[in-house]
Order: structure tokens, then C-alpha cells, then sequence
């Protein structure tokens, strides 16, 4: 077992959005569970996925800063799921979006295919632009995003996560 400070991985809170589209690399994604290896394998390179293994609190987060409040922004996972992928099949996951700390998420449900393996895919959801953006403000300038199955309570494994991405949409 990996033994760190936490068993979370915590990924790089000094993510800064470039224009146009970007992509985060797992192993920079806060991954709840993710510094214990009964759980995740954690990649230490940018171009390789990382592993759920298993776990009843599916929790991966990221978070964009230098956004534009004026502009909508898509944002979501790359994702496969290997052959011996488990208990997907009755229980949605869900990506949460929100504009700075004090935002309201903005949520959108997906289940996912378990007969369609190690096949990659993307798991979406936008951020529409603020109402009354406050261009100067850096809190909403931050752009907060996850991928979540915590209701359930019911154990989970076989999920890929190849990166997280956001783009600026029209």
C-alpha cells in the first residue's frame, strides 16, 4: 500500500486556463481515495490514465483558474472502463459544475455502458457564463468541476480516467 500524508491524491491547485482548450492530466486531478493503491493507481506521467480500482466514494475533482466570467465553458472527463468493469450499471454518475466558491452547481446524470470497453469516451457538462460577471473578481475567474457517485454507496471498479479537459464554447 502507498503511504502518503493523505490517502487522497491531491492534484495541482495552480491550474490556470489557456485560451481556447486544455486538458488536465490525471495525475493532476483531485482524486478522493487516490494516495491508497487498494483503491487507485495514480500515473506519474501526463499521457497515462488512471485506474480505479475499487471504491464506494467515486470522487475526482479539478479546479481552472483565469476563466472569463463573460464566456460558457464546457468541461468534462475522458473515460473508458475496462472488461472487468463493476457496479455501473444501475447507478448514474453525475459531473458537477460551478463559477467560483460561492456558485451553484450546475449537474448533468450519465450511466455508463458497461458492454463498451476500453473504448474511451467523454463524460460533458457546461458552465454557463455568469449573469453579472465580475471580470476583476479572481473568485469568478475559477471554474470548480467533478465527476461524482457517492449516493450509492454500492462498490465500484474498471473506470479509466485518461485526463479532464475544458474548452471554451460558444
Amino acid at each position: 500500500m502507498a503511504f502518503s500524508s493523505s490517502p487522497h491524491n491531491l492534484g495541482n491547485p495552480s491550474t490556470n486556463f489557456t485560451k481556447g482548450k486544455m486538458t488536465i492530466p490525471s495525475k493532476d486531478l483531485d482524486i478522493v481515495w487516490g494516495g491508497d493503491d487498494r483503491y487507485w493507481t495514480i500515473p506519474n506521467n501526463e499521457n497515462s490514465a488512471a485506474h480505479l480500482h475499487q471504491v464506494s466514494w467515486l470522487e475526482v475533482t479539478a479546479s481552472v483558474r483565469g476563466t472569463n466570467p463573460s464566456k460558457n465553458y464546457d468541461v468534462g472527463f475522458r473515460v473508458s472502463l475496462t472488461p472487468d468493469a463493476f457496479g455501473w450499471s444501475n447507478y448514474p454518475v453525475y459531473i458537477m459544475v460551478k463559477r467560483g466558491k460561492e456558485g451553484e452547481f450546475a449537474w448533468k446524470k450519465f450511466f455508463l455502458n458497461t458492454n463498451e470497453t476500453n473504448k474511451p469516451f467523454e463524460i460533458t457538462g457546461r458552465l454557463i457564463k455568469a449573469e453579472n460577471p465580475l471580470e476583476d473578481s479572481s473568485d469568478d475567474q475559477m471554474v470548480y468541476f467533478g465527476l461524482y457517485e457517492v449516493w450509492s454507496g454500492k462498490w465500484k471498479g474498471g473506470l479509466k480516467i485518461h485526463h479532464a479537459f475544458i474548452t471554451e464554447s460558444p
